[in-house]
């Protein structure tokens, strides 16, 4: 498989956004104010006819929601798919669709959390970018500047994310694909069909609501699988509402995660401004970027 991943076209107003759930259920009125950014920004919304479906959590059965995303791949005006949100349910999709269609009509595909299992997939099968960005659902609570830069990734205008140093950090530079997305998603997919290939890549992590013992175990897994000598860096989003035990596990998330890192000749960069944050900045993933982890600060700069 070629190292160059290929580009989706990137959006111009006029375009169709598509907006799909792969996961959860939700209600118009909680997507009105992203269909209103949307809108400012110049572009069309078609919706999933099965978007507002319910089947006990989900957004309709799996096959109706995997209709919904094979739809809006076929359909030759929209230019780009947003899946709405997250939860659980998108790896159930996964065999349900033809991705040729998107293979050979290349469309960004976006989302982020459980939507690390469609970014996984088209990593790996399609040779191709995809977005990790924040939903729909959540934009009431993303920072402007965060949503700004997802308007910006659309449509081909972001060159960097920057963000403050972290005591964690391990400096240096390198480059390398970007992968990877939420560490739980990442973990269940693995030794499957939508695993992913992180030899020379920078991996990015994040997660939500886990327990701290959990993350130790994930860890585990990427030190045994042999993940954590294979990448080229690695970049540490948000760890966010961590749980504990009745007796303490005794590191934060961050705190694991660093001690599986010690000793490790690449940079890493912790409080990534990416994951379950409100700044939750948008990442290209399979793109060639540059990490560059600095004593003041780390950038990470995408090709336009």
């Amino acid at each position: 498989m070629s190292s160059k991943f290929l580009t989706p076209p990137f959006l111009k107003p006029g375009d169709t956004l598509g907006i799909v759930s792969t996961a959860r259920k939700l209600t118009p009125t909680e997507l009105q104010p992203a269909l209103e950014l949307f809108e400012q920004w110049g572009l069309k919304i078609k919706i999933g006819p099965h978007l507002h479906k319910e089947y006990h959590q989900f957004s309709g059965t799996d096959q109706e929601r995997a209709t919904d995303l094979q739809w809006m791949m076929e359909d030759p005006h929209v230019k780009a798919i947003y899946c709405a949100r997250g939860g659980y349910g998108s790896v159930r999709v996964i065999d349900h669709i033809d991705w040729n269609f998107l293979k050979n009509k290349p469309k960004w595909v976006l989302g982020y959390s459980d939507v690390t299992a469609l970014h996984n997939h088209i990593h790996t099968h399609l040779n191709m970018e995809s977005i990790h960005a924040p939903m729909p659902l959540g934009f009431p609570e993303n920072s402007a500047e965060c949503l700004e830069d997802v308007r910006k990734t659309l449509f081909g205008e972001l060159s960097e994310i920057q963000c403050d140093r972290h005591p964690f950090n391990h400096l240096g530079d390198t480059q390398g694909a970007l992968t990877g997305g939420n560490l739980s998603v990442l973990y269940s997919l693995r030794g499957t069909p939508a695993d992913i290939d992180v030899k020379g890549k920078i991996l990015f992590i994040e997660d939500l609501d886990e327990y701290l013992y959990h993350i130790d175990r994930m860890m585990m897994n990427l030190q045994r699988g042999g993940w954590l000598d294979e990448i080229a860096g690695l970049i540490v989003g948000g760890m966010t509402d961590m749980n504990d035990n009745k007796v303490p596990f005794g590191k934060q998330a961050i705190e694991i995660i660093k001690e599986f890192t010690e000793g490790k000749d690449y940079p890493v960069a912790f409080g990534f401004p990416a994951g379950h944050v409100d700044d939750n900045r948008p990442l290209r993933f399979g793109v060639r970027v540059e990490l560059k982890v600095r004593e003041d600060q780390t950038l990470l700069t995408f090709p336009i």
